[in-house]
């Protein structure tokens, strides 16, 4: 099973919480002036690259808090984990296998 380390809660088991998807895509900035072209590629196309990825995670039976968590997608090892709002409670880095 996969932990991740809240850093409100401790360490809770992957169930606890919901993927919401990719970190690191940025939202249109001015999306009156954005072109259907451009509208799809942000809401529709993602890279699938190989190791450490940045990703969005949900505490949804916890703390409720919004997590960004830095995850090799392919040994699935948790690198570090923190809360979204910038939270004094910090990075929590992980040490899982």
């Amino acid at each position: 099973m996969i932990l991740l380390t809240c850093p409100h809660c401790g360490p809770r088991g992957i169930s606890e919480f919901t993927y919401r998807g990719d970190a690191t895509v940025a939202r249109p900035t001015a999306p009156e002036g954005v072109d259907d072209t451009s509208w799809v590629e942000y809401l529709h196309l993602r890279d699938n690259h190989k190791g450490p990825h940045d990703e969005l995670w949900h505490h949804v039976q916890g703390c409720r808090r919004w997590l960004r968590v830095r995850r090799d997608v392919v040994t699935h090892k948790v690198i570090s984990c923190c809360d979204l709002a910038g939270d004094p409670a910090g990075d929590v880095a992980e040490s899982n296998p």
